[in-house]
């Protein structure tokens, strides 16, 4: 299966939005430059928990505030949204090529949306030192995507070129405080 190919049809963000949770959307969006952005994000939530706008505004949110733990938990939660409405298993271990099947007939661009939600987890795993994890992430959406459309592979083959020893670097959570 080429999960290049589709139409764009039911993709995620073409879900209509209450207006109450737009306008908070849109809030997040006006304030994220002042660093507020995050209470009217999980105002959205709140009203709608489920709803995969408002998670891609979280995750986004923090990623690029380098929150990756919360970043990863909303991954998680991107992908036990979607699953279900997909029929794929709840354990993204159990995944497998039949399970594609079926939920690429259900709608490819979730498919996708789901699969990109795997690899965007096993990038954070990484990220936070969860190294087996990470790397069985994506060495999962590589053995799905052999086509390698998703371009998981390459963070394997990075992976796999730099196997030297792993350094942690301290982060704020773990670095010393000094005087």
């Amino acid at each position: 299966m080429d999960l290049q190919d589709f139409n764009g049809d039911g993709l995620y963000f073409d879900e209509p939005l209450a207006p109450e949770i737009a306008a908070r959307l849109a809030a997040a969006a006006e304030q994220y430059g002042e660093g507020t952005a995050e209470q009217p994000l999980l105002a959205a939530q709140a009203l709608a928990p489920d709803d995969l706008s408002v998670l891609v505004g979280l995750y986004r949110f923090y990623y690029y505030q380098h929150r990756y733990q919360d970043a990863l938990q909303i991954a998680e939660r991107v992908m036990a949204v979607v699953g279900p409405r997909l029929e794929l298993p709840a354990r993204w271990q159990a995944l497998d090529a039949s399970h594609l099947a079926i939920a690429a007939a259900r709608g490819i661009g979730l498919l996708r949306f789901h699969l990109l939600a795997l690899k965007g987890a096993g990038y954070l795993s990484l990220r936070l030192g969860l190294f087996e994890q990470g790397k069985a992430m994506l060495a999962k959406v590589v053995e799905l995507d052999a086509d390698n459309r998703l371009g998981a592979r390459l963070l394997l083959d990075v992976l796999a070129a730099n196997n030297a020893e792993i350094v942690t670097f301290p982060t704020a959570a773990t670095a010393e405080t000094r005087p």
